[in-house]
């Protein structure tokens, strides 16, 4: 075999190789962009509910309850003896309760129980001496459950581990379609162009208004 023989061996499969890396990108980004629409409508849109926040206050609703509970389960002196598990599930059961416990505070006079959830927060402050408790359940509408999904914000691990997922889609997304633009000549440059301008864009916002 010659140098030239081989130098066109060596071509053909350096234009094969290219063209397999420009199918699987293409797959990838084509696959990757319909797996995760939804993921990227839903952060879009929230995007904007979050920045436009306060103009959804109006949706938030508070209701205001009174009652009372065993009194064993808090009068003990000793606060290692108070019947945590009776007192959440009391609570639960009674004004239906789904949301996870955030606080349980014990001091001389009071029991604070807190729950909370995207959009939402139930707190109870319970007398120690007499039972008598008194319950603020705020549900702060829609808006203020997509916004909190958006910032994990008392959501559990699950949704957590969603956002993480979510992310490195979005992130796969970009490299894929990034990686897409090089084996298009006629648009690579136009592309690599217009994402430096987007680049910029966002700089200067920073540096002129923010920074």
């Amino acid at each position: 075999m010659d140098f030239k023989q081989a130098f066109t061996g060596h071509t053909v499969r350096r234009v094969a190789w290219k063209r397999r890396m420009a199918m699987l990108a293409r797959w990838l980004h084509i696959y990757l962009s319909m797996a995760s629409f939804a993921i990227i409508f839903f952060f879009a849109i929230t995007g904007l509910t979050l920045n436009h926040a306060d103009r959804f206050t109006n949706q938030m609703r508070s209701v205001d309850e009174k009652g009372r509970l065993d009194t064993s389960w808090v009068r003990s002196p000793d606060t290692s003896h108070i019947n945590k598990l009776a007192i959440v599930e009391y609570i639960r059961q009674n004004y239906h309760i789904t949301a996870a416990v955030s606080d349980f505070r014990i001091d001389e006079v009071q029991v604070t129980v807190s729950f909370k959830g995207p959009g939402y927060a139930a707190d109870a402050f319970v007398n120690r001496q007499n039972g008598e408790y008194e319950l603020t359940i705020t549900n702060a509408g829609f808006v203020a459950i997509i916004n909190d999904l958006h910032k994990g914000r008392d959501t559990g691990k699950s949704w957590s581990w969603f956002i993480d997922i979510s992310a490195v889609l979005l992130a796969l997304v970009s490299l894929t379609g990034l990686l897409l633009l090089f084996f298009i000549k006629r648009k690579r440059a136009s592309g690599l162009i217009v994402a430096a301008c987007g680049l910029l864009l966002g700089w200067l916002v920073y540096s002129i208004w923010i920074k």
